[in-house]
């Protein structure tokens, strides 16, 4: 067997053109294109390539961005003064604080701090809760890219065993918590749980959220399932990797997400559609 690739870039462009006709629609009257304030902490390298990705999303799909690029030394209480100012700024509609941020910052604090109405990485309580609930909020970027793959493919979860590796508030339980309202039955697995290869290897569809190069190996997979990738590594030759090894995964699965070009792309597009979201519940 050898697993199909699912193009999320394919996926991701698809969903950016119907936000920019969206966009266009909604600012043929006169009223301003969404807004998204993007605070960027210090210089880290990775960091500065996601918001210029996300810059240029914005720009493809119609949208304002806005960059607040703070030094790496800026006090904590700096950072939430203006995350403060966004929320009060009737031109901002999204408030994304690029993550990781320096040691000395509060990422709780920081996320508490952004109104849930702005908050279009969903990692607010409040988004969150609503989230556990399967009520209307904005949802988790990454892991509601995740679910736009499977429906990109056709995919029906209802009845299927899902495993998902890995329990960060920024992936794993909110993917946990989407394919468990996709009727899936869902188990995690994480760095405590005994023997996981063979809990990995029940499943149908497997999401690798562990943040482990390479960590899923041919042991881990059940022949036929789904694989989606959302690790991001960097390899010796300086080329992007996952924590699937993905020679393994092509072998075993039916549908695979390489990396690059598999889940990441998503994560931008689904980034757009929850800053446009805010803006229109904004009315």
């Amino acid at each position: 067997m050898t697993a199909r690739l699912i193009d999320g870039t394919a996926a991701a462009k698809k969903i950016r053109a119907g936000l920019k006709e969206k966009v266009a629609a909604l600012t043929a009257s006169g009223r301003r294109a969404p807004c998204l304030a993007v605070i960027l902490v210090g210089d880290d390298p990775a960091s500065l390539v996601y918001v210029r990705h996300k810059e240029k999303s914005c720009d493809d799909v119609g949208l304002t961005s806005k960059t607040f690029h703070l030094r790496a030394a800026t006090p904590e209480s700096e950072v939430l003064a203006l995350i403060t100012k966004l929320n009060q700024d009737p031109e901002i509609d999204g408030i994304l604080p690029q993550l990781p941020m320096p040691g000395h910052i509060d990422r709780v604090k920081v996320v508490s701090e952004i109104n849930p109405a702005k908050d279009v990485d969903g990692l607010s309580f409040y988004n969150q809760g609503r989230l556990a609930w399967n009520l209307p909020a904005l949802r988790p970027c990454t892991p509601a890219g995740v679910m736009e793959l499977l429906k990109h493919e056709g995919i029906d979860c209802s009845g299927k065993k899902a495993v998902v590796i890995g329990r960060s508030v920024l992936v794993g339980l909110p993917v946990q918590l989407l394919l468990t309202h996709a009727n899936a039955t869902v188990t995690c697995v994480h760095s405590k749980t005994k023997n996981p290869e063979q809990i990995a290897k029940d499943a149908d569809i497997l999401v690798a959220a562990a943040g482990s190069k390479h960590l899923v190996t041919k042991e881990w997979i059940k022949p036929g399932a789904i694989v989606i990738d959302v690790g991001i590594h960097k390899n010796d030759d300086g080329k992007l990797t996952g924590d699937v090894r993905p020679d393994d995964a092509l072998s075993l699965a039916s549908l695979f997400t390489p990396v690059p070009g598999g889940v990441g792309p998503m994560t931008i597009a689904m980034l757009m559609v929850n800053c446009v979201q805010a803006y229109e519940n904004r009315g």
